[in-house]
């Protein structure tokens, strides 16, 4: 991990939907699923655990040797759901077989269930080598909704988690990363969390599995105003999304349209087109970024690997 003190930075990890994609087809814009790296006033944190959070484990394990093993790693995973593509990475995170490591998982699950059964039951129990009472690392589970925010204080690794009362509170005052969030119902079955990351006067929000309305998203464009960059879905093309033959209506997922037009009314500072349908090659998407960039500054289609700086 990069010593981001005062500093606040995004590295892209994983940007495919559905499921990986290991193709020569698609090795410009990359094949791995879901996963954002943030790294932000020595927080490091990560927006959904597809496989793009196996490499950024192996370079948290190696950094950790380097150390000679004298910094815990320590890092935070906001899951937006729960589905495959979004939690595929965990399991294979090699921070959490280091008995020091520290981890907190951030995600929602419906009333009655508990975050840490939910998470046992798919990616562990029946479906892999190990419970997760075998796993190594100290992992704290944070359920939460839009009705809380997390705050990591000043050298703290273990963030806060404090009811919302007003507006003020999702300001973060002097050194403190502020973590909120948004419960969206436009992702089948159970909905998905957007996630807004704020430290001093900059944010970035996190946007995937959700699919446009007619009009746009109000409560999203409240959210996201004036946010330094939006990572918003854009699995489809319109004319896929509306193709009659195979619709992807109700599917869960937006158009790049439909990015544009969050994007233009949260009045963000840069757009990233996130969750690319896993069939769009390389050769499609460079065809497709070309035409967006054309008619709109400061939209991108990220590749793997790709680092924007924030502050």
């Amino acid at each position: 991990m990069q010593d981001s003190k005062n500093k606040f930075s995004v590295k892209f990890r994983g940007v495919r939907g559905s499921y990986p994609t290991p193709d020569l087809s698609f090795m410009k814009y990359g094949g791995n699923t879901a996963c954002v790296e943030v790294n932000v006033n020595n927080r490091l944190i990560f927006l959904d655990a597809g496989t793009g959070l196996i490499n950024a484990g192996n370079d948290m394990l190696k950094d950790y040797i380097v150390s000679s093993h004298s910094v815990p790693m320590t890092a935070t995973l906001l899951l937006s759901h729960l589905h495959q593509d979004h939690i595929q990475g965990i399991p294979f995170f090699k921070p959490i077989f280091v008995r020091s490591s520290l981890i907190n998982l951030v995600s929602n699950v419906e009333y009655g269930n508990q975050l840490d059964e939910t998470v046992s039951s798919l990616l562990f129990d029946e479906t892999f080598p190990l419970d997760l009472a075998d796993i190594s690392a100290d992992i704290n589970f944070f359920n939460i909704n839009d009705n809380y925010i997390l705050v990591f204080q000043e050298d703290a690794d273990v963030p806060e988690i404090i009811k919302v009362e007003s507006d003020e509170d999702y300001r973060p005052q002097g050194d403190e990363v502020v973590i909120s969030c948004l419960k969206l119902n436009c992702h089948p079955k159970r909905g998905v969390l957007v996630y807004k990351i704020a430290y001093q006067d900059k944010s970035v929000v996190y946007a995937t599995d959700k699919e446009g309305y007619v009009g746009g998203d109000k409560r999203l464009s409240m959210f996201a105003r004036d946010t330094d960059l939006l990572i918003h879905d854009a699995q489809y093309t319109t004319e896929e999304y509306l193709n009659p033959c195979v619709s992807k209506q109700g599917y869960g997922h937006s158009t790049f349209d439909m990015a544009l037009e969050a994007y233009s009314q949260s009045h963000a500072k840069s757009l990233a087109f996130f969750h690319l349908d896993p069939n769009y090659t390389d050769e499609m998407l460079i065809e497709i970024e070309n035409h967006y960039t054309k008619i709109c500054n400061n939209v991108f289609i990220p590749k793997e690997g790709q680092e924007i700086t924030i502050l």
